[in-house]
């Protein structure tokens, strides 16, 4: 009998399997930028399948804008966090200096404690006793009673004494040690963080050549900076920070070679005796809100809802800032982004 292969079922008695949708993780911001610099990687890459024509340079540097705003808050983040650190790490250092006195002191106090025990096994207390016991005179022996007491309270006030300091000095050097634990833990994070922000910067660059073939976006300087002098310690910071122009951008430095947007305005005030911190948001918080309409030379301006970019102004409609990796510190026009408020430092 002859065997016959099975006929393969036709298409309308094939069962249609279900696509099980699956549900889209949360991505982080972060993430989420990487995922669109791989995406605009693919699409530059242009592969034989792209059937629509390259991106222009417009529309890369759109790209990276978008990108690099999704990206700056996460740098502006880690500034902050890098300072509080900062403020952390002097703390537990002030408290490890306050506690090596007394840990010398416990050391001393065990070692007087070391000599009573000493002395109580060779029997020289109970000689001590003996000879009391031996006193010519009733009068004589209460004296000598009186003089034992007052030595077993002394010698009990340093037990005491001794029994305090390892115990203050338990306290404080455990709560030294989680300090240092979580100082250890938030600095292991900072250091991931970091590399992943040194990631998506490594992308942003990579997309950046591409289009500019490693050039300029265009001049740094297309208007005389500052437009005027304000003089005082205003014109100390936009002095300076006119004279930054050209520099590199990177993230987390504030000079003298480059420069973030909050290192850039931290360094110029510097300049003028005013201490800024190294974070947009927080020097929004420290300086004085003003209206646009009373803007001079100096002033901060401040960008983007959530406060992730800041530059200097510096006259007729120009602004000084450290933009972004890639670009070096340059001036563009006030409104060129979104505008939140306006510092005035001092």
């Amino acid at each position: 009998m002859a065997h016959h292969a099975p006929r393969p079922p036709s298409p309308r008695s094939t069962p249609v399997a279900r696509r099980t949708v699956v549900p889209r993780p949360r991505w982080s911001r972060f993430t989420t930028v990487l995922a669109a610099l791989a995406g605009a990687a693919v699409v530059l890459t242009g592969g034989a399948t792209v059937a629509h024509a390259d991106p222009t340079v417009a529309d890369i540097e759109r790209q990276i804008d978008r990108d690099w705003n999704t990206l700056e808050p996460l740098i502006e983040q880690h500034n902050a966090t890098r300072q509080e650190l900062a403020v952390r790490r002097r703390q537990a250092d002030a408290l490890a200096r306050r506690i090596a006195p007394l840990q010398r002191q416990v050391d001393q106090a065990m070692k007087q404690i070391s000599g009573l025990a000493t002395q109580a096994y060779k029997g020289e207390s109970l000689a001590v006793v003996n000879a009391l016991l031996g006193s010519a005179s009733p009068g004589e022996l209460v004296g000598q009673l009186e003089l034992l007491d007052r030595f077993a309270q002394r010698r009990q006030r340093e037990l005491r004494a001794v029994r305090e300091l390892r115990d203050d000095l338990a306290a404080q050097k455990a709560a030294l040690d989680e300090m240092a634990a979580q100082l250890g833990r938030a600095e292991a994070r900072l250091a991931a963080r970091r590399k992943q922000i040194d990631a998506g910067i490594d992308r942003l660059q990579q997309l950046r050549l591409r289009a500019f073939g490693g050039g300029g976006g265009g001049p740094l300087r297309p208007a005389p900076c500052p437009a005027a002098y304000p003089g005082g310690p205003a014109g100390a910071a936009v002095r300076f920070a006119c004279a930054q122009i050209g520099k590199p951008y990177v993230w987390g430095a504030e000079g003298p070679n480059a420069y973030d947007c909050s290192g850039l305005t931290l360094a110029a005030w510097a300049k003028a005796g005013v201490r800024l911190p190294h974070n947009a948001r927080q020097q929004r918080r420290l300086t004085a809100r003003i209206s646009r309409a009373d803007l001079r030379p100096g002033d901060l301006v401040f960008y983007y809802a959530d406060l992730h970019h800041v530059g200097m102004y510096v006259g007729d409609g120009w602004v000084v800032h450290a933009s972004r990796a890639g670009m070096p510190v340059r001036m563009k026009r006030l409104d060129d982004g979104p505008v939140h408020s306006y510092g005035r430092p001092g």
